[in-house]
């Protein structure tokens, strides 16, 4: 297949270097401007992967654009809507897209594949790729679990057989509103197991829980599957997230607990806001997730706030376990 990977980051850059190494025609793309294409122009590796010599890299998207039959997406979840009007001027109606990124759109709550539809691209043509695994395993190795998802099972099926190999082992969703939710919110948990890990580890146990049945509640009350939130999308994903030291929202919630701001890219940070957005939408109680929020936006003392924080949740009513 031609598949083009936009966004060079540490994502896509090993998405680019996985699916040329299955024998697919791969261009990465990065824009001119951006640090990781240019390290990756200048030396032809990052920290996390070398470019196999059968990718082309470029920071032309027409060309990029031009050579694809699947298009895949790794960017920040909030740089999405923007990026979708750069590329719907060229003619992309006949393409595949996938999105390899996690993240709710936190000024309006949408879903990623929502927004891409909206700017255009038929749903049966759109798919996401999520699920547990960090680049630093995957290149030494060590294999993982994933999921892809859409609407069109025809197109779930072909991208399923076209990226499955010894290293990941793909699984079908079943459920595309459970899948993205589900993939996105993790990242929240992420940033709370942060917290934890500085001021009571103990609590992990019932972060995993907790966390889990409040997004199966969400995912339930926007149409999905409420069972999606302990697939490998959400609850698969947090060994990777709320232990991993490769973590970027980990180790921003375990920052954010000491007084100190983490400079990476956190993505739970925006998509704790979205999924406030949407529990008042949808009328769902999000107490870890609203606490989460809080503390990411909040003004004054980041590791008092994050004391305090847990102390609320601690005092809340009590309520049977499984509460709607």
């Amino acid at each position: 297949m031609k598949i083009s990977v936009l966004g060079c980051g540490r994502w896509g850059s090993f998405i680019a270097w996985y699916l040329a190494g299955l024998g697919h025609s791969v261009v990465s793309w990065g824009p001119e401007d951006g640090e990781s294409y240019q390290i990756l122009k200048k030396t032809g590796r990052n920290e996390y992967v070398t470019l196999r010599d059968d990718i082309r890299l470029t920071c032309d998207l027409s060309e990029a654009l031009s050579h694809a039959e699947i298009v895949v997406i790794s960017i920040s979840a909030q740089g999405l809507r923007g990026f979708m009007e750069k590329i719907v001027r060229f003619p992309v109606s006949d393409k595949t897209f996938v999105l390899c990124m996690k993240g709710i759109e936190a000024e309006t709550g949408k879903r990623l594949s929502e927004i891409v539809t909206e700017s255009g691209i038929s749903p049966q043509r759109v798919a996401v790729w999520v699920g547990p695994g960090h680049i630093q395993s995957f290149v030494q190795g060590v294999p993982n679990c994933m999921v892809i998802d859409c609407v069109n099972e025809d197109l779930k099926y072909r991208l399923v057989e076209a990226f499955r190999s010894d290293l990941i082992r793909f699984y079908y969703g079943e459920d595309l509103i459970g899948t993205e939710i589900g993939a996105a919110a993790k990242n929240v948990m992420g940033i709370a197991a942060g917290v934890l890990d500085v001021i009571c580890v103990p609590l992990k146990g019932p972060l995993m829980s907790r966390g889990a049945r409040e997004v199966s509640r969400l995912i339930k009350a926007m149409g999905g599957n409420a069972l999606s939130a302990y697939g490998l999308a959400h609850l698969g994903d947090y060994e990777t997230t709320l232990f991993s030291p490769y973590s970027h929202n980990r180790m921003y919630g375990e920052q954010l607990a000491r007084g100190k701001r983490f400079e990476k890219l956190a993505e739970g940070v925006a998509t704790s806001k979205a999924m406030v957005l949407l529990g008042e939408k949808y009328g769902v109680d999000l107490p870890i997730t609203r606490a989460v929020c809080d503390v990411c936006y909040g003004e004054g003392d980041d590791a008092r706030r994050c004391r305090e924080e847990i102390a609320a949740l601690f005092s809340r009513s009590t309520k049977f376990e499984m509460y709607e």
